[in-house]
C-alpha cells in the first residue's frame, strides 16, 4: 500500500512540477527553467539528507558509474515535458509521458535490464497498454 501511495505522489507531483516549469520557461526560457529547477531539488535533497543523517556514503563505491549521471537525464525531461506542454497541453503531454514510461519499464521487465529480473508478461498487460494508448486517442480527439 504503501508503495502505491509513494506512486501517486510522484506523479502528482511530477505533473505539477511539468506546470510549474512551462510558466517559468515561459518567463525565462527552457533551459533556465530547468537549471533552476534541477538546482533547487538538489538544495531540497540536500536539505532532506542532513536531517535524514543517512551516512551511507560507502555504498557509492558499488554503483556502477553509468547509474550515477542517472539525474543527468533530468535536463531532458525538464525541457522536452516542457516544450510538449506548451504545445500540446497539460493532459496530453501527462498522458503520452505515462505511456512512454509504461511502454519503456515493460521493454526494461520483459528484458531484464539494468539488473532487473525478468518478467513474463501476459495478455492482460497486453491489454492495459492498449487500453492506455486508446484513451490518449481518445483524449487527443
Amino acid at each position: 500500500m504503501r508503495g502505491i501511495v509513494f506512486a501517486f505522489l510522484g506523479g502528482a507531483f511530477i505533473t505539477l512540477q511539468g506546470v510549474a516549469n512551462a510558466r517559468i520557461s515561459q518567463d525565462i526560457g527552457t533551459w533556465q527553467a530547468a537549471t533552476i529547477t534541477q538546482l533547487s531539488g538538489f538544495i531540497m535533497a540536500l536539505v532532506i539528507l542532513m536531517f535524514v543523517r543517512d551516512r551511507n556514503l560507502k555504498g557509492f563505491k558499488r554503483v556502477k558509474p553509468l547509474y550515477l549521471f542517472g539525474g543527468a537525464l533530468a535536463a531532458v525531461i525538464i525541457f522536452s515535458e516542457v516544450t510538449a506542454i506548451q504545445r500540446i497541453g497539460v493532459t496530453f503531454t501527462i498522458a503520452t509521458l505515462l505511456i512512454a514510461q509504461l511502454f519503456l519499464t515493460f521493454l526494461i521487465d520483459i528484458n531484464g535490464w539494468f539488473g532487473v529480473v525478468k518478467k513474463k508478461m501476459r495478455l492482460p498487460q497486453f491489454i492495459g497498454i492498449g487500453m492506455m494508448i486508446a484513451g490518449v486517442v481518445i483524449l487527443k480527439l
